[in-house]
């Protein structure tokens, strides 16, 4: 067992290039990683990683020994999984993400009772609304808004969300209220944007004249959670671009106005991620059957706010 231990954690400082996050990934402290990478090292009787104050990389018998050990591990998950399917009585932790409004406001009231049925899985609830690395990240489930960008995952549809551009009526009389997505440009509107490390959302894909194409808007405002960029909207600080699902308690109490219409922004899917995998984790399958129902009809619940508006 103490063997397996040590390959696990040198996959994981393998795979997140840091001694100090491998021992957070398997909640250990560093010097026991540490050690346990030397314990591996002495074993074979070579160096897995050079080591500086500053860097750590894998040496050649490293990146060889991670292929092999990554194969080994996957095959453990697997017959552990094909053990437990066959208990039916799936035990541990599940380690899912999602986006924040998702997770906060549709997923997370959900978890209790899931839990509640499935007493002996626990739920680790990771919220963020930047890009997500399933794998690197040791996650079992990704909810995405938006299309992968990984064909090796797999992946179960939930929901198609329409999205649309909003202000407050305070910003409309400051500053007009765009009709069309070239408006956007012209008059030069103040665009509350998503940004992080490889986001696509300072650029907005939009319907114009010529066609639908990738505006590169401005504004004095940016952050990596969305939330922020709802509230920064309702003071009156600019334009937002969101699922009809997120802000639609807002347009229909008329804090937020519909704006640039004609510019139809693409929709979005929300959609759950998961590794390919011959199979299932029974935790994951699970998971996914019951809360994937849910939280299709949370959204049409909240888009339905609209329409009744």
């Amino acid at each position: 067992m103490a063997y397996l231990e040590n390959v696990q954690t040198f996959v994981r400082v393998y795979e997140l290039g840091s001694m100090s996050a491998a021992a957070r990934d398997r909640r250990v402290s560093p010097a026991v990683a540490s050690a346990r990478i030397r314990t591996l090292e002495d074993h074979l009787g070579v160096r897995l990683f050079q080591r500086t104050t500053r860097s750590l990389s894998a040496t050649e018998q490293g990146r060889l020994f991670y292929e092999g050990a990554k194969r080994i591990l996957d095959s453990i998950d697997e017959a552990e999984a094909t053990v437990t399917e066959l208990t039916q009585n799936p035990r541990g932790s599940l380690f899912v993400s999602a986006p924040l409004w998702v997770g906060r406001h549709l997923l997370a009231p959900i978890m209790p009772e899931f839990q509640a049925k499935y007493p002996d899985i626990d739920i680790r609830l990771r919220l963020s609304d930047r890009k997500i690395d399933i794998t690197n990240e040791a996650l079992d489930l990704a909810f995405i808004l938006g299309q992968p960008e990984d064909s090796a995952m797999k992946m179960r549809g939930i929901a198609h969300c329409r999205r649309l551009l909003a202000a407050a009526p305070e910003y409309i009389a400051r500053r007009g209220a765009p009709e069309t997505a070239e408006s956007l440009l012209e008059d030069a509107h103040d665009c509350l944007l998503l940004r992080f490390p490889g986001a696509p959302e300072f650029q907005w894909n939009l319907q114009t004249r010529l066609g639908r194409q990738r505006l590169s808007v401005q504004g004095p405002f940016a952050s990596d959670d969305g939330d922020v960029l709802t509230d920064w909207a309702l003071g009156g600080h600019g334009i937002v671009l969101k699922p009809v699902f997120e802000i639609a308690a807002h347009l229909a109490s008329g804090a937020l106005v519909e704006v640039a219409s004609l510019a139809q922004p693409e929709p979005l899917q929300l959609a759950c991620l998961y590794t390919h995998k011959r199979h299932q984790d029974p935790k994951a399958r699970l998971f996914i059957e019951f809360v994937a129902p849910r939280l299709g009809e949370g959204v049409r619940l909240a888009e339905a706010l609209v329409g009744q508006a």
